[in-house]
């Protein structure tokens, strides 16, 4: 099927529900005014698929969606689960356009019109809104040896539940706040932890308040307007000191140590030659931006990141990047979120212009 429509907003986790927000205030229509394109197959973004013991109090950080209040006070409940309830409950009130399971192929230049296609459908499109985040795309790093451990590997992505390492020598590999709070929970089942990072990690003694989030969102929007990857949040902000974190260094449960040199079948050998037996290897390496099906758009530059002017990619101005960069937060997806809708008007508006004065 191929359908035409002003706008495709690809993703409905906090910065494409943002986006679509704002397009339906712009007075854009269901259909042939905006869609909301969305791999998931339910609400929730990718809340729905966080690790069963993550509660609300545990979360770095949530912002209210705008137009709606996030009123939930249970903060032992599970966070997916919240969030998720949101996410539906504000897809319904606002009457938005949101087709699921839809797995967004490639987005390629079609002359006029930008061609978002999937397996069955495709849409030409105006403008795209990019809003896929980066649950999707877990990073592996290699390590040589990886592939000969017999043990068990899983990414972030694919923990459930801490109790599951009863037992177990658990190795954990990362710098960022999840592998501190997985380590942390973890720590309570396992026989034993063993925390590596490649660089020593940095914990501040402050709260993650506006101030310490607009120094993050300029570093990160620098890198991106000069066409470089952006950072991840914790090389911008740290990791922070919270009671749960200060009561984990108490235990010596955070002790870290440098990078290992190889891994065996049973364990790892340390740089100078001892060998460690673990387990399990648990890489909480991150994410990386989930692009892939922008491939056709040529959109990369030699510093391997995507050059953007605000939310607008410099290389294709029909399109922007929500939840990307320094938008990559609930409360900067929700200003990005207007951003972007601010300046697809103004793409349609121009090309209506242009349109009647071809016409006349």
């Amino acid at each position: 099927m191929h359908s035409e429509t002003d706008v495709v907003v690809i993703g409905a986790g906090q910065a494409g529900l943002s986006a679509a927000y704002f397009l339906r205030r712009a007075g854009l229509r269901n259909g042939s005014g905006f869609v909301v394109l969305d791999h998931n197959p339910a609400p929730g973004g990718a809340w729905q698929h966080r690790w069963p013991s993550l509660r609300l109090d545990k979360v770095h950080g949530f912002h209210d969606l705008p137009g709606l209040a996030f009123d939930e006070h249970d903060e032992h409940r599970k966070a997916s689960d919240v969030v998720a309830e949101y996410f539906a409950r504000y897809e319904r009130l606002f009457d938005l356009p949101v087709r699921r399971p839809v797995e967004v192929l490639a987005v390629r230049d079609g002359g006029a019109r930008l061609l978002v296609e999937s397996a069955d459908d495709t849409w030409a499109a105006r403008a795209v809104i990019n809003a896929t985040g980066t649950w999707g795309r877990p990073f592996w790093p290699h390590y040589p040896g990886q592939e000969t451990f017999t043990g068990r590997q899983l990414h972030t992505a694919d923990f459930r539940d801490a109790e599951e390492f009863r037992g177990k020598h658990v190795l954990v590999v990362g710098g960022g706040t999840s592998a501190v709070q997985l380590l942390i929970e973890i720590a309570d089942f396992a026989s034993g932890t063993t925390w590596v990072t490649r660089r020593p990690p940095v914990f501040r003694d402050v709260e993650f308040g506006p101030e310490l989030g607009r120094e993050a969102v300029a570093k990160v929007e620098r890198r991106v307007r000069a066409g470089l990857p952006p950072m991840s949040v914790v090389s911008v902000t740290c990791l922070i000191r919270t009671p749960q974190v200060r009561a984990a260094e108490a235990r010596g449960i955070l002790d870290r140590k440098p990078m290992f040199d190889h891994i065996t079948p049973t364990g790892i050998v340390w740089p100078d030659g001892s060998e460690q037996r673990v387990d399990v290897i648990l890489w909480a390496t991150g994410f990386r931006a989930a692009l892939d099906h922008l491939a056709p758009l040529h959109l990369r530059e030699p510093g391997g990141g995507i050059r953007m002017d605000g939310t607008r990619v410099v290389k294709e101005p029909r399109l922007h990047l929500v939840g990307y960069g320094p938008s990559a937060s609930t409360i900067g997806a929700n200003r990005a979120g207007r951003t972007a809708v601010r300046e697809v008007r103004q793409l349609l508006a121009a090309t209506q212009a242009d349109q009647v004065a071809a016409a006349s």
